[in-house]
C-alpha cells in the first residue's frame, strides 16, 4: 500500500498540470492515442485488424511470448531489488525480436491478411519508405524490427535516462540516482501490471511500458494540436483546394523556429525577424502559404510552442491571414524542420513538384545549405533536395517521399 500511495504522489508531480495544458490535443483516433500511432503504426494496426489481431492472439508461439513477459514483469515485483532489473522486465530482449521475426516470416503468405497489410497500408502510408526495395514480407519483418528498437529507445531515455539526441531539451524528467528512483520504478511495474494482465498480444506489456514512461515524463508531444487538419491548421487546409498554383513561383514559405533563451518568453527576437521575413516574401506574392515549423523545444520543457507562437505573431502583428498558414508544432531540429515541412506538404496536398523556399537568417540558412551529412547521419536520408539559394536568407527546396519514414529514435516527433 505504501509503494502505490507513493506511486500516486510521484505521478501527481510529474503530471501536474499537463491534463490541463493541452487536454484537448490528445485525442484518440480510432481508440488509439496519437502518441501511440505516430511511433508505434504496424503494432497500431496489429491492434486494429481484427484478422490480424487474431492470428496473432491465437498463434501459440506470439501466446507464449505474451505469457513469458507477464510473467517476467509480476516477478520483478518481488524479485528486481534495483531500478535496472524492474526497467529489463519490460524491453524487449534481442531474442524476443529474432523470435517475432522468424515468426512473422512463417505467417506471412502471398495473399493472406499479413500480405494485404503490407501491400494497402504500410507500403503506401511510406511510413517504412527506408525498406521499399525489400519484397512485403521483408520489409514487414524489418517494420516489427523498427518498432521494437524503438520501444526500447524509449525505455532507455525515458526510464534508464539515456541520453536522446537532443540532451539538453529532451532528458528524463526524473533523477535515477535519487533515492526515490527505484521506489517510482517498483510503482511503474506494479501500475503496468494491472493495465497489461488481461492482454493477449505479445507486444502489448512492452508498447505500453513505452507509452507510460514518455505520459510520466510529461512526454506527450506527438499528440499536441492533433488532429492539426481539423484544428489549428484547418483554415489553412481548406485554403489549399482552392488555390491556383501556377500563380506563385513557390509553393510555400518555410520558416524555421528559434528557441527564446527564458521560459517566460513565448517568442524568441530571431523568431520575429524570420516572421517577418517570411511576410515579405509573401506579400510579394511569391507562395500562397507560410509553413512555421518548431516545436515545444527551448528551453528545457517549455511551455511554449515556436510554431504556434510564430503563427500568432504573424497573425496579430503583421496581419497575415490564417488561412495563409500552416503550424509544424512536432519538430525539435533545423534538420526536422525540413522534414517535417516536406511530410504536412505529401499530407495536405500541396504539389511536390513545385518548389517552396525556406526564409530564415543568414546563419541557418548557411547551415542548411551543408546540412545533408547530418540528416544522413541521424535519419539514414536527406528529407529534401534544395535548387538554388536567391540570397543570403532564402533557398529553395523540394520535398523528398522518404520524410514519411517513421524516426524511431526520436518519440517526441516520429512522424
Amino acid at each position: 500500500m505504501k509503494k502505490m500511495l507513493s506511486m500516486a504522489l510521484l505521478c501527481a508531480t510529474f503530471l501536474s498540470g499537463y491534463a490541463q495544458k493541452r487536454a484537448a490535443h490528445t485525442i484518440v483516433k480510432n481508440n488509439v492515442d496519437y502518441v501511440q500511432s505516430k511511433n508505434y503504426y504496424l503494432l497500431t494496426l496489429f491492434e486494429q485488424d481484427t484478422p490480424i489481431s487474431a492470428l496473432l492472439k491465437h498463434d501459440a508461439e506470439f501466446a507464449q511470448l505474451n505469457q513469458n513477459k507477464l510473467k517476467q514483469l509480476s516477478e520483478s515485483l518481488t524479485n528486481c531489488k534495483d531500478a535496472a532489473c524492474l526497467i529489463a522486465a519490460v524491453k524487449l530482449s534481442d531474442d524476443d525480436i529474432a523470435t517475432v521475426g522468424a515468426r512473422l516470416t512463417a505467417l506471412y503468405k502471398p495473399g493472406n491478411a499479413l500480405d494485404a497489410l503490407v501491400k494497402t497500408k504500410l507500403i503506401p502510408s511510406g511510413t517504412y519508405s527506408l525498406y521499399k526495395k525489400l519484397s512485403p514480407g521483408e520489409l514487414l519483418v524489418k517494420a516489427w524490427e523498427q518498432e521494437a528498437k524503438g520501444i526500447n529507445y524509449t525505455i532507455g531515455v525515458y526510464a534508464e535516462g539515456n541520453k536522446p539526441n537532443y540532451p539538453t531539451i529532451d532528458s528524463i524528467s526524473y533523477n535515477v540516482h535519487a533515492k526515490a528512483y527505484y521506489t517510482l520504478m517498483y510503482d511503474f511495474n506494479a501500475a503496468l501490471l494491472g493495465d497489461v494482465k488481461g492482454s493477449h498480444l505479445f507486444f502489448e506489456p512492452s508498447l505500453k511500458a513505452a507509452l507510460l514512461y514518455l505520459q510520466i515524463n510529461e512526454r506527450q508531444d506527438p499528440a499536441h494540436y492533433e488532429p492539426m487538419e481539423a484544428t489549428v491548421n484547418k483554415a489553412a487546409v481548406d485554403n489549399i483546394k482552392t488555390i491556383k498554383w501556377a500563380n506563385y513561383p513557390y509553393t510555400n514559405i518555410m520558416v524555421p523556429g528559434a528557441g527564446p533563451e527564458k521560459p517566460e518568453w513565448a517568442l524568441s527576437s530571431e523568431g520575429m525577424l524570420r516572421c517577418r521575413l517570411a511576410e515579405q516574401e509573401y506579400r510579394q506574392g511569391k507562395a500562397p502559404l507560410i509553413i512555421v515549423s518548431g516545436g515545444n523545444v527551448h528551453p528545457y520543457k517549455t511551455k511554449f510552442n515556436e510554431a504556434e507562437q510564430m503563427k500568432i505573431y504573424l497573425m496579430k502583428v503583421l496581419h497575415v491571414p490564417e488561412s495563409a498558414i500552416i503550424i509544424e508544432p512536432h519538430a525539435r531540429h533545423t534538420t526536422t524542420n525540413m522534414r517535417n515541412s516536406a511530410r504536412l506538404i505529401y499530407k495536405y496536398g500541396i504539389p511536390a513538384n513545385k518548389p517552396g523556399i525556406v526564409v530564415t537568417d543568414k546563419s541557418q540558412t548557411d547551415f542548411i545549405m551543408n546540412m545533408a551529412s547530418r540528416c544522413e547521419k541521424e535519419l539514414n536520408y536527406v528529407p529534401y533536395k534544395l535548387d538554388k539559394r536567391n540570397s543570403e536568407t532564402e533557398v529553395e527546396y523540394y520535398p523528398v517521399e522518404e520524410a514519411k519514414q517513421i524516426d524511431n529514435d526520436e518519440p517526441l516527433d516520429p512522424r
